[in-house]
């Protein structure tokens, strides 16, 4: 057997480099989380070439004496940990490796100035060796300089991707931090070029819409929320884009907790369950949650990266998320995030009058505009008449008489119906503008709303006994999980027991979910239960089946509507929760102002 041997330091810290520092994003996230810890009201950062040459951090924290720069230098040295309670850390970073790591695998010089200090000092690392250990000039605060990257060790910069793709990265890693800290300044430069400059003391809301997108201010809810624990109270705040404010990918999606950005499957799992129901599959929702929780409630020391936690009752977590951004989308839903798409404005145009044709000039000339004899009574079907005497009906539409906006029009956010247009668009006129609203989108979220607030879930839950019990084979670990959660299951309706080692028997189904495929149905929940350890996925099942009995229950497009269904319509649009969006994420209305309207016939 080969003789045991402890490894060497510097081999120590490239291994440990290995699991802190797999590209310029990581050592770059490790360095500003440093900088937040000190205290630092502004914080800068350079890059060049997307940080494979050089990523330099530069704050006005508290600073550091020499002798401190040279115990940050060593493994497991932390000034975060005032004793040995890790569980109950509240600073970004805690570990001690970040340092040593990256200056065991780049050329590393680090400078700082105590608050107060006279004297400033610099240390250098060159890929481990000390190089340079002196008196630097500087202001109070601290400058991390990581060059050459991976220059020694050629094995891993072979892997690292383009200078476009790395400098993604990193900016990415400093819109989460800059979101996580609104009351710190942030700056980023990338060789010459200013790419972000956010001042410190902004508002969470203004701080996370500057970053993700301006617009996100108008197309969002805010959210605050509370609820106590045995442990302390759990918060949780942010903003919500509405569900017609979606992206086809979900990296406009935020998560921090206790103030440290994650990428939790538990949590992404929870947002995609609270807009379940309003999003498309292929859509994702564009949002920036800030969940609080007392310490001891979540582990941060289950990645050497600490993007990942853990959470002591994942499904509290989950469920208080679930429930407080319906709760919040619901009181701010009714508002639809489409505004008329800029392109298809663009088409509204005054289009110049063209010259007439012969064969049309031919046709008109000599006609006899002029009106009417009062002597005579007038035609119910006015004539024109040419030039030879022949008589030609005036081609006619058909127009009611518009009716004055009641006093009371001014309360309808959605105004009076004034037509149907193809079937489909229902056209209204507010007070502040004029409002398309697409029938069977709206529809079918106020028959969905109907069927939940009148018991539908219940319904839907009450179980359906099948006349022969189903057997679903299954490995016997997801045999353990259901068996675990078959109570909560029976309150959903599903009835299952264990039928053997590795095997479950399904006695009654939902009485929605009846002609559904049994073995399906319990590998879906086990799937469910092994990412999430609850069953989950059952509910989310059942506000689909809701979904789909509304979608075939609602006014479909192509249906003549009067304007009394057109007008009960709109009311009721009004008092629905959610009828801002149809249950696949698309916009039910959109309204184009009063002023829009001016601007197309050149009034403004």
């Amino acid at each position: 057997m080969p003789e045991i041997r402890r490894l060497p330091e510097s081999l120590v810290n490239r291994i440990a480099a290995g699991e802190v520092v797999e590209r310029p994003a990581a050592a770059l996230k490790e360095l500003v989380e440093n900088a937040i810890d000190s205290g630092a009201r502004r914080i800068a950062v350079q890059l060049v070439d997307g940080g494979l040459a050089r990523i330099e951090v530069t704050d006005d924290g508290c600073g550091m004496s020499p002798a401190e720069m040279a115990l940050s230098l060593e493994r497991h040295a932390t000034s975060k940990l005032p004793d040995e309670a890790i569980e109950m850390v509240a600073t970004l970073g805690f570990r001690g490796e970040a340092l040593p790591s990256i200056a065991s695998v780049a050329r590393f010089t680090l400078e700082s100035r105590p608050q107060g200090g006279e004297q400033g000092w610099r240390r250098v690392v060159d890929h481990g060796a000390l190089v340079e250990d002196g008196p630097a000039a500087l202001p109070p605060g601290t400058r991390v300089r990581v060059e050459q990257l991976f220059h020694k060790v050629p094995a891993r910069r072979k892997f690292l991707r383009t200078a476009r793709s790395e400098y993604a990265a990193c900016k990415d890693v400093v819109h989460r931090l800059a979101m996580a800290r609104p009351d710190v300044g942030f700056t980023l430069d990338h060789g010459d070029r200013r790419i972000l400059s956010l001042q410190p003391g902004e508002s969470v809301a203004t701080r996370v819409a500057g970053i993700i997108a301006r617009e996100l201010a108008n197309n969002g809810v805010a959210i605050e929320l509370e609820r106590p624990t045995a442990a302390g109270p759990m918060r949780l705040t942010g903003i919500a884009g509405l569900p017609t404010y979606n992206r086809g990918v979900a990296d406009h999606q935020y998560l921090f907790v206790n103030g440290r950005p994650v990428k939790d499957r538990l949590l992404t799992g929870a947002v995609r369950g609270a807009y379940s129901d309003m999003l498309a599959r292929d859509r994702h929702a564009v949002l920036a949650l800030f969940l609080t929780l007392p310490p001891e409630e979540v582990d941060v020391n289950v990645h050497p990266a600490k993007t990942e936690v853990r959470f002591r009752d994942g499904q509290a977590v989950r469920g208080f998320i679930v429930s407080g951004l319906r709760q919040a989308l619901a009181t701010g839903d009714r508002r639809s995030a489409q505004s008329p798409d800029v392109a298809a404005m663009g088409r509204w145009q005054s289009e110049p009058l063209a010259e007439p044709s012969p064969a049309l000039r031919s046709m008109f000339e000599g006609r006899d505009w002029s009106p009417p004899s009062t002597g005579h009574l007038a035609s119910p079907r006015p004539e024109w008449r040419g030039a030879q005497g022949e008589t030609l009906a005036v081609p006619m539409g058909r127009a009611e008489q518009a009716e004055e906006l009641s006093p009371q029009a001014a309360e309808y956010p959605l105004g009076i119906a004034r037509g149907q247009v193809a079937n489909t668009y229902i056209v209204a006129e507010a007070a502040d503008g004029l409002v398309l609203v697409d029938q069977h989108a709206a529809h079918e979220r106020l028959v969905l709303e109907r069927l939940r607030a009148a018991g539908g879930e219940d319904a839907v839950k009450r179980s359906q006994a099948l006349l022969l019990p189903d057997v679903v084979e299954m490995e016997e670990t997801a045999c353990d999980r259901l068996e675990d959660a078959a109570d909560k299951l029976a309150a959903l309706g599903l009835v299952i027991e264990r039928f053997g080692p590795g095997a479950m028997l399904v006695r009654a189904v939902p009485q929605a979910l009846g002609k559904s495929n049994p073995e399906a149905l319990l590998r879906d929940i086990d799937d469910d239960l092994a990412k999430h350890g609850e069953a989950l996925l059952l509910g989310e099942k059942l506000d689909l089946v809701l979904a789909t009995m509304a979608c075939h229950g609602s006014v479909r497009a192509g249906r003549t509507l009067s304007v009394a269904e057109m007008n009960a319509l709109l009311r009721e649009m009004e008092r629905t929760p959610r009828s801002g969006q149809c249950n696949h994420g698309r916009p039910t209305w959109v309204k184009l102002s009063m002023g829009d309207v001016e601007k197309l016939f050149g009034r403004h």
